[in-house]
């Protein structure tokens, strides 16, 4: 089966150019051109990457990525044309995968998109449920599904906070750099961003903490960076 993608862009060549390159490399291409068609389409089929830009009629590329994140992991790669920090870290921390600021080259793209599928694929890939799932005395973490609870509550996180408490769990008392963990599941190298890695950081440790009595699963190692504390 071809992995599927949907292209959300009001620009209509551009859209049309990213279609016939992603069709060349063996991918099925779906494309709409203003938010809300975009939204809907993202919740109610099964993609492998949404390509998602920011300027979109009817609902901005941060609505929808924020109403996207309250139904699916699917990996969000983020186009804008404004060469902004804020736009980026802004659309990190709604929970995009990564971005790509206008213009920018067909082959950086393609590379993009294939990076980006082959590790949400890998995650949902061949490995037996059982090697996939951590199981501590009150969390479980499911790789296959991608499903996180605490006392058989469901906890919610996004596609890169999943990844990074996974890196962390899978290896409980060693300690992870900033710039390892960022390697690691970002899949690139180092931007230097400390505070980025930081606020995702603060996000997961709020919604695993919500259901804990001042215990604490991510523990920081104070200038050195972070590790799972499988002990709570």
């Amino acid at each position: 089966m071809k992995n599927r993608v949907l292209i959300i862009d009001d620009d209509v060549e551009l859209s049309q150019l990213l279609k016939d390159c992603l069709l060349q490399e063996g991918l099925s291409v779906d494309v709409v051109h203003d938010g809300i068609s975009g939204l809907r389409k993202g919740i109610i089929n099964e993609y492998e990457l949404i390509v998602l830009d920011i300027m979109l009629p009817e609902m901005n590329g941060f609505e929808v990525l924020t109403s996207l994140r309250e139904k699916t992991e699917v990996p969000v790669l983020m186009l804008t044309a404004k060469n902004s920090e804020v736009d980026k870290v802004s659309g990190l921390r709604l929970g995009a995968d990564d971005y790509l600021t206008k213009p920018f080259s067909i082959n950086e793209f393609i590379a993009r998109v294939a990076s980006l599928i082959r590790r949400y694929t890998k995650f949902t890939g061949q490995v037996s449920r059982e090697e996939k799932t951590l199981v501590f005395h009150k969390l479980i973490i499911d790789k296959v599904h991608r499903v996180v609870k605490i006392q058989d509550q469901n906890i919610d996180l996004t596609s890169k906070e999943f990844d990074v408490l996974y890196l962390l769990a899978s290896q409980p008392g060693r300690v992870y750099t900033k710039k390892q963990i960022y390697v690691e599941v970002w899949q690139d190298d180092y931007a230097f961003d400390d505070n980025n890695i930081m606020a995702y950081m603060s996000k997961l440790r709020k919604k695993l903490n919500v259901h804990l009595e001042g215990k604490e699963y991510i523990q920081t190692v104070w200038g050195i960076g972070y590790r799972f504390n499988s002990e709570v």
